[in-house]
């Protein structure tokens, strides 16, 4: 199978065809929709590690929430993870996605990719969440799921 087959199976193109002819007839212009904090039914569509602006490791997982006034709208949870208390983080909240994965940072970003593509390998199309998304005392976006519905 092509890239291209991947792609054209993996996105629904009649409505994303669609909404580029919206945009076209709105001047160009597109109005993002901020979701505020709260809680919302999602699935997650893409989790990884990627590079960060300043050149940091950074994990990053997009919530799109399935539901409600949002539906289709994107969460974003981007977390650099340098220190101890970052991996921390991270690590809590890919044990609660609900796997049988041992959820362990070795020391090798190489290794900890992997297990985050084997546990996104192994909720897509399969789990459904429910996300608290809400802030801490400093201000910073908090993720917490807390229930997981099996699809």
């Amino acid at each position: 199978m092509s890239i291209f087959d991947k792609w054209n199976k993996a996105v629904d193109g009649e409505a994303l065809a669609k909404d580029v002819k919206e945009v076209e007839e709105n001047g160009g212009n597109f109005e993002y929709k901020e979701v505020p904090l709260g809680e919302y039914e999602v699935k997650i569509d893409k989790m990884e590690l990627k590079e960060s602006k300043k050149g940091d490791p950074m994990f990053t997982c997009w919530f799109k929430v399935l539901e409600g006034e949002f539906k289709d709208s994107i969460i974003f949870m981007n977390q650099v993870i340098l220190q101890g208390f970052q991996i921390h983080i991270v690590n809590e909240f890919l044990k609660s996605l609900g796997t049988e994965l041992n959820v362990e940072f070795d020391g090798n970003y190489a290794h900890y990719n992997d297990l985050i593509m084997d546990i996104a390998e192994e909720i897509d199309g399969k789990c459904e969440y429910l996300l608290a998304y809400d802030q801490n005392k400093k201000g910073y976006n908090t993720f917490k799921i807390n229930e997981i519905f099996d699809i």
